[in-house]
């Protein structure tokens, strides 16, 4: 620029000398020289025709401004070899080297990543409507994809999160990359699009649609990240006919085992169209039977059999197996060795199994003191141990809930043969499975299941187990029809056999004979002789065990058995002595007259001192011998 004092006033209104000013990017650069040009003009009194050419330029400049911000807002990504298109950016250069802008003034980019980084897709939860974000990353020349909640990408502070998943972003340049993932999200809503997303397996509906994930595609499950290897587990892989050869063959053994919990693994996916709530198939027995192995077959139906991937174990808590149930849905959760319980689980193991098998895990609150999203579920849990998983729990309700089966010896001639090839080929008899549950349709697979339980009904059996049990026989029978066609059916005397007579699920029932045996073990707190604690005394003429109040609380308390509904029941029963419509009779023990409780002695308590109980008069036409 000319110096200032060689300015003339025909020369400082030139156009030349205010388009120089006008190019500085710099703008206290520029104002500083339309401020030392002022005082000049002023000397050179000129400053009136100054002021207007100076206001002239800065409305070009305005216009000028506009037609470059146009411009930059046709920009477009330009990433080599991206899979995905390219997409607006706007005021961004998104090369294979960084992701900027440039600043007009301070002339420092403004770096928002140092790698290709692109938002794809919006994925909405049917569940909770909330939104998440599928993101593609360029890393060491490959891309991967990250579904991450939408709430991530809005914020700077938690968008550096997304450094431990191989992006690169800190502090420094979180915001300029939140700005950037904006404005491509906004500048693309034609390209995004908005699609409809679940964090569970097995059937969910979209609208009136009915989906079974992952096998139908209009519905993209969002849930891989904490489920990840659960997930990828549930694929077809290997030989089909492979898989139903072996699987034909182990079912023509004649081994209930392997046909009853393949049939509970396929009854998983009934429980939703049919209504019903979850149960659980127990297989039991001693070690070296083949449990494991039978585990993995009914796995192999729909995933991958091998250690660690689909099959879990009980060393976990009672939230993670409920966040395990609530993901997988409709698919059968499927844990192996009951004897690997852990500590928490173990000490209320009869809260777990009720909340399993209720379908639905407990309300919880955040940190915003609204109530978060209940977790539920409609399927089948497919469990193994030495012991039966009834013997865990004590409250009948409880034990309603299991389905038994008993594992012989040696399930299997080659157990490893059968484990490497599961291992290899899996994933084809579930997708079948569910495509001919849609041929059939739901009111016919719910007629046949109810034929078969009223079949299975019977005064002396429990209802709830009867309705389980019929979903796992019409699964059965639809596999056997439709899948493998082998006439391999579970007979209904064989399945009866899982179920458990009335008396002996009694909570009742059991509390009396507990008593009985508590009894039995300490005669001496019922005598005149041995000094200790006493609990009553026993009335040979009454046939009773006279009982003091607060011990047979105690008694009830150590069994897990409610004192109030077995007085009930006993006192219906005839096994109480009442007094004036109390279930307690006062008896003056030891000179203390208290309140207790009167409870008829069963037969066994009656023996002689050989052991021998006094028999019934039999008829000589009822004597089997002479």
């Amino acid at each position: 620029m000319v110096p200032l004092n060689e300015l003339t006033k025909e020369t400082i209104l030139s156009e030349e000398v205010l388009t120089e000013v006008f190019d500085q990017e710099d703008e206290i650069y520029r104002q500083s020289l339309l401020t030392s040009l002022s005082f000049r003009a002023k000397e050179l009194k000129c400053k009136t025709e100054f002021t207007g050419m100076v206001r002239a330029f800065k409305h070009v400049d305005r216009k000028t401004q506009k037609i470059k911000s146009a411009q930059v807002s046709r920009n477009w990504t330009d990433f080599k070899d991206c899979p995905y298109g390219r997409m607006r950016c706007g005021s961004w250069i998104a090369t294979d080297e960084k992701v900027y802008k440039q600043n007009l003034y301070t002339r420092i980019d403004i770096l928002a990543c140092y790698h290709p980084i692109l938002p794809l897709e919006r994925l909405r939860n049917l569940e909770t409507g909330e939104e998440q974000i599928k993101i593609a990353f360029k890393r060491n020349g490959k891309w991967h994809e990250l579904i991450v909640p939408k709430t991530m990408v809005a914020s700077a502070n938690k968008i550096v999160n997304l450094s431990g998943r191989g992006i690169s972003v800190t502090s420094e340049n979180a915001k300029p990359l939140v700005q950037y993932l904006s404005e491509v999200e906004n500048l693309n809503e034609d390209y995004i699009r908005v699609q409809s997303s679940s964090s569970k397996l097995g059937w969910v509906k979209d609208g009136e649609q009915e989906n079974f994930l992952p096998y139908d595609s209009e519905i993209i499950f969002d849930g891989n990240d904490r489920f990840k290897q659960i997930y990828e587990s549930i694929r077809e892989c290997g030989d089909r006919e492979v898989w139903f050869d072996h699987i034909k063959k182990l079912r023509k053994s004649g081994r209930l085992e392997i046909k009853f919990m393949m049939a509970a693994s396929f009854a998983s996916v009934l429980i939703y169209g049919i209504s019903a709530l979850p149960f659980i198939v127990d297989l039991w027995g001693e070690t070296e039977g083949g449990k494991t192995v039978t585990l993995m077959s009914a796995c192999s139906i729909w995933a991958c059999p091998d250690e660690n991937r689909y099959i879990g174990d009980f060393k976990t808590t009672d939230v993670a197996l409920e966040a395990r149930a609530d993901m997988l849905n409709s698919l059968p959760v499927i844990l192996d060795d009951t004897s690997k319980t852990s500590s928490r689980i173990r000490d209320n193991f009869e809260g777990v199994v009720y909340d399993l098998c209720s379908g639905k895990g407990k309300s919880r609150s955040n940190k915003e003191l609204g109530v978060n999203r209940e977790n539920h579920w409609q399927n089948c849990f497919l469990t193994n141990g030495e012991r039966p998983l009834s013997g865990y729990v004590n409250q009948g309700g409880a034990i309603n809930r299991i389905l038994e089966v008993e594992c012989g010896e040696k399930i299997f001639e080659d157990p490893q043969e059968t484990a490497n090839i599961l291992k290899r080929n899996y994933g084809f008899a579930g997708k079948e499975f569910i495509r001919i549950i849609r041929e059939l349709g739901w009111d016919k697979i719910r007629e046949m299941q109810q034929e078969l339980q009223r079949q299975l009904m019977s005064d002396d059996k429990m209802q709830k187990q009867a309705i389980s049990l019929s979903i796992v026989l019409t699964a059965d029978r639809i596999a056997t029809e439709y899948l493998f066609k082998d006439g391999q059916y579970i007979s209904i005397s064989d399945a009866k056999k899982t179920l458990i007579d009335r008396n002996e699920l009694s909570d009742n029932e059991r509390a009396y004979h507990y008593i009985m045996d508590k009894i039995s073990m300490n005669e001496q707190r019922f005598d005149d002789i041995t000094k200790c604690e006493k609990w009553g005394m026993i009335s040979t003429k009454e046939n009773c065990a006279i009982i003091n109040s607060a011990a047979f609380d105690d008694l009830c308390r150590s069994g897990g058995f409610s004192k109030k509904s077995f007085l009930s029941w006993a006192d219906k029963k005839g096994l109480l002595q009442t007094q004036n419509g109390r279930l307690t009779k006062v008896k003056k023990i030891e000179g203390i007259s208290c309140r207790c409780v009167w409870l008829k002695i069963g037969d066994e308590m009656m023996a002689d001192a050989d052991g021998f109980v006094p028999a019934e008069t039999f008829d000589q036409g009822e004597i089997p011998f002479d």
